[in-house]
Formats: structure tokens, sequence, C-alpha cells
């Protein structure tokens, strides 16, 4: 085994325990941070936890947490700051999955939330989970600097904007009724997707007080395993298996969206997500050993199966 080999077999074996220390660990916080009320609104905390507990990669907590251990940042903001991300990634995966949206079935191996409860309840769950991050997130037992918990807040409100995924949401609405260009499906799902993940990983550094001036080399690896997370879904929906996938597939070529692969083609697209992931690492290049999980969850983005 050479020695690229063996760091690549290490790192795997560092994201399959991180990943599950990462999974169960926001499964613990989503259950102490959503106990169900002894009133009316019990239904409402009910979807809340079907939706946020149990199921899910948890790429984004696993990101921030990966980001902050490049500057030694402690567990329990990274752990706080993920979960928040987590619920505005799950609000809107609530929503996308709703009849005026994407009317989706299943999610994360389960019914989606309107159909488990209904379309009502679900409104209200991914209302609440929106909100609810900025309310974890302005809590001092996230940071205890202001300052810090202010920029957090900023930064997910933007990524989680019209700027941002909801701006790409609206972009992939049109998309059912336009003919999209390369560029134009780029930039849509830089902010559908991209963003969140961006956030993500910028939030390690935030924590870490390290100023917008060095975060530039975890800018261009979020953007870079971003773009390729978007092109191995894409991949995905044309050749996955929806058993392992806990959701639907084949959307987009049945609503006759522009994609990476419809406008690439399967080869080259997965020769693009192949080179954006090389050039992620790149970026990392002035980490150490630090580095090793960011490292590994970029090797991981285009060798998942679901």
């Amino acid at each position: 085994m050479t020695a690229a080999e063996g760091e690549i077999v290490a790192g795997s074996r560092l994201l399959e325990r991180a990943q599950t220390e990462v999974v169960e660990a926001t499964d613990r916080l989503f259950d102490q941070l959503l106990p169900i009320p002894d009133d009316p609104r019990d239904r409402l905390y009910e979807a809340m936890r079907h939706a946020a507990i149990g199921g899910g990669k948890r790429l984004r907590p696993l990101l921030v947490r990966a980001a902050g251990d490049l500057y030694h940042v402690d567990r329990t903001p990274t752990l706080r700051v993920g979960a928040a991300v987590e619920a505005m990634h799950v609000y809107s995966l609530i929503h996308d999955d709703l009849p005026c949206m994407d009317d989706d079935d299943l999610r994360r191996g389960k019914p989606t939330v309107h159909r488990a409860y209904d379309e009502a309840t679900a409104v209200l769950a991914g209302d609440s989970l929106h909100a609810l991050a900025f309310e974890w997130l302005v809590d001092p037992a996230t940071h205890a600097d202001p300052f810090v918990r202010s920029e957090l807040i900023r930064e997910l409100a933007h990524a989680a904007g019209p700027a941002g995924m909801a701006g790409g949401q609206m972009m992939d609405l049109a998309a059912e009724t336009a003919q999209f260009d390369l560029p134009t499906v780029t930039r849509l799902q830089q902010l559908k997707t991209g963003a969140l993940i961006a956030f993500s990983v910028e939030a390690g550094a935030i924590l870490a007080r390290i100023p917008a001036e060095g975060r530039t080399p975890l800018r261009g690896y979020a953007r870079d395993i971003g773009l390729a997370f978007q092109i191995a879904d894409d991949i995905m929906d044309v050749e996955g298996d929806e058993q392992l996938a806990d959701k639907a597939l084949h959307k987009d070529e049945a609503a006759g969206k522009a994609t990476f692969v419809t406008l690439m083609g399967l080869d080259r697209a997965r020769e693009q997500a192949r080179a954006l992931v090389d050039q992620a690492i790149t970026h990392l290049a002035g980490f150490g050993d630090e580095a090793a999980l960011l490292r590994a969850i970029a090797r991981y983005i285009v060798e998942r199966d679901h």
C-alpha cells in the first residue's frame, strides 16, 4: 500500500468514527432541545422530532466539527452550531417536500412530515425549526463571545435567505419551465445546496475567532465540495437505488430540469466531481493532520452511494 493509499484508508476510518459520533450526538441534542410539551403544541413538536431525529448523514454538523477541529475548538460549541445548521436544513427539506414544491412522500426512509401529519403542521414545523436555529445560536451556551454569536447568526441568515438556499430553491422552481445553461445550473446549486455547506465550514473558523481574511482556504474548499456534492447527487438521481437513497429519485428527469448530468453527460460529470474534490483538498495544503477529517469528507462526497 502506498503512502497516499494509506492516508485514504486512515481518513475513511476517521470519517466513519466521526460521523457515527456526530449522528448520535446530534440526535441526543435534538432530543434535549425539542421536548414535547404537555399542551396543544404537542403535535407540532412531534412533527419537528419526526423530521429532525433519526436518519440523515448529518453532513453539515460533521463539517462544522471538522472545521472546528482545525483550530481545536471545543466540541460543545461545534455540536450546538451543527444542530442549528441541521435544523435549518431540515426546515428546508420539510418545505421542499410539500405539495406546493416537490410533493414528495418519503424522506430519510420515513414518510414526509406532511404525509405523517398534515400540510399545516408541516409548514409550522419547518417555520419553527427555522426560528429555533437562530434561538440556539444566540444562546450563550453556544459561545461566550456575543460578537461570535452575532456573526454566526448573520452568516446563517445570509446562507438561508434569498442570497442563499431560498433563492436557489426559487431558481429550482423556475427551472421547471426554463432551459438553464451550465453557468445558471451551477449558480442555482451554489445557492440551494452550497450556501449551507459553506456556512457549515466557515462556522468552525468563526467559533475560533479566525478573521474573515484568514478563511479564504476554507471558502475555496467549501465551494468545491458543495458543487461536487450536487454533481454526485445528479449522478445518483440517474443511477441510484431509491432504497439506499431513502428518497425519491429521477425527479429532475421527470420534470425536464437541466442538471449537471444532462448538460455534461455522465462521464464528464464524474470527472468534474473528482476534479472538484482534488481541488478542494488542495485548498487545505496549508494544514496538517488536523485537516484529515475535512479531506476524508471531500473524498466521501463522490464515493457515497446514498
